[in-house]
């Protein structure tokens, strides 16, 4: 992959009634990131932005996060707030990115501390390293405000136990708990997943109003269809393959736990963990100036590997 080649680019933008979305798509990972900004004070939040990563140079850089900025500088929009959805497992978070260049406060779900605790003793974080990745921690049902435009987390554990959705200005942005009807539903196997936490959480989803404009972090389009990233609460309840037309608990577990027992580990699985539990943080260079991932060798697919894993494959 070479640096400067786009791989990200806009898709349409949302307006509700007090706030704009302006989402934008990474080809190579499916992941869709998001600005939300209010139209009254021009204050906006950024939603899991996606710093480039090669893995087989070793190398990031900025052209995912560049196109953020450059929107955000284009718009002379203020950022108020980083938002992850969750510490995600496919692409390394561009946080620390954004926030040198335009302020904010780094947020997730409380329960990332859950996850720091399964994932630092892997990659030797010391215990003060795993606390000072985010700036905030929000509780289920937190409010909190982007500008005037009124927000709210909610949490939706399942995909892994720190999972937030962001609801705003008529919209919720759920993470990778729901894909987009014709896709379905996130993986449950990861350390701490769980597919009955996952099902309940899509229910408290599914139980919003149904005009709801419902946004995901990722695409991953069928053949013919081209990347996309909002649908309504009322679409996945009728028909979203995996819980559509009220499709049971005990369906959707056996359905989830099958499929998820045929799905590779996620190829950036292990930089993206290690970077990503700490607010977007890269490790710090040695002594000789060089900053190193730590790549754990034959851990996952191990039945006993980590706590809560059964299986990773």
């Amino acid at each position: 992959m070479d640096g400067a080649t786009m791989t990200s680019f806009p898709l349409p933008s949302s307006t509700g009634a007090t706030a704009t979305v302006q989402p934008f798509y990474d080809s190579r990972t499916g992941t869709v990131s998001y600005v939300v900004w209010d139209h009254a004070t021009r204050q906006a939040a950024v939603i899991d932005p996606v710093l480039d990563y090669d893995p087989d140079a070793g190398r990031t850089h900025d052209a995912s996060a560049q196109l953020l900025l450059d929107y955000l500088q284009a718009e002379r929009l203020g950022v108020e707030w980083i938002l992850e959805t969750h510490a995600h497992a496919d692409h390394l978070s561009a946080a620390r990115r954004i926030q040198a260049a335009t302020g904010g406060k780094v947020a997730i779900g409380a329960a990332i501390r859950t996850v720091q605790r399964t994932f630092g003793p892997l990659f030797g974080m010391e215990p003060s390293a795993q606390d000072d990745g985010f700036d905030h921690l929000f509780e289920d049902g937190e409010a909190f405000r982007i500008g005037a435009t009124r927000a709210q987390a909610i949490g939706v554990p399942g995909h892994t136990p720190a999972d937030m959705a962001y609801r705003i200005d008529g919209a919720v942005f759920v993470g990778d708990t729901l894909f987009l009807p014709d896709v379905g539903t996130a993986r449950a196997d990861f350390p701490g997943g769980d597919a009955v936490a996952l099902y309940r959480s899509i229910q408290r989803l599914l139980d919003l109003p149904g005009d709801t404009r419902m946004f995901v972090c990722h695409d991953y389009p069928p053949e013919g269809r081209a990347p996309a990233c909002e649908t309504t609460v009322e679409a996945q309840r009728r028909s979203n393959i995996h819980v559509g037309r009220q499709a049971g608990e005990r369906a959707f577990v056996a359905l989830r736990q099958a499929r998820d027992a045929t799905l590779a580990v996620p190829r950036l699985l292990l930089p993206s963990i290690q970077v990503n539990v700490r607010g977007g943080r890269l490790p710090e260079p040695g002594p000789e100036g060089i900053a190193y991932l730590r790549i754990p060798l034959n851990v996952f697919g191990r039945a006993d590997a980590l706590p809560g894993t059964t299986s990773a494959s």
